[in-house]
């Protein structure tokens, strides 16, 4: 005889289980926060923040790889750009995707997709 569980020994086990989490309390977890339920409504004592400054580095990170100055008109947005995420100045995918080299600049664009990148 095997001490397996069949399929049929798991159905008592998981309507069990299912019965005690109905039953559980729901009151428990009122007070605690849960994200989404009032999206427009930020939380008591969330971190908020004031200011962000983008400094010289900051500039230096994310028009790293492209040639210029003078930089393209469409990079105007970095002006605008906060504190929130931005795939922009982040690496990416690698090898030919990487057409800013910034996880391998020793090949400066060898074997790109992209000519002369």
């Amino acid at each position: 005889m095997s001490h397996d569980l069949t399929r049929k020994a798991w159905l008592p086990v998981a309507v069990t289980l299912a019965a005690l989490l109905v039953a559980a309390p729901v009151n428990l977890l009122a007070d605690e926060f849960i994200a989404g339920t009032e999206p427009a409504q930020r939380p008591v004592g969330a971190p908020m923040l004031a200011t962000f400054a983008k400094d010289a580095a900051w500039y230096r990170t994310a028009l790293s790889g492209i040639e210029a100055p003078p930089y393209p008109f469409s990079l105007r947005f970095l002006e605008d750009q906060g504190a929130w995420y931005t795939p922009f100045n982040r690496p990416g995918l690698t090898g030919p995707y990487d057409i800013r080299n910034w996880h391998d600049p020793a090949s400066r664009g060898a074997g790109r997709s992209v000519p002369g990148r």
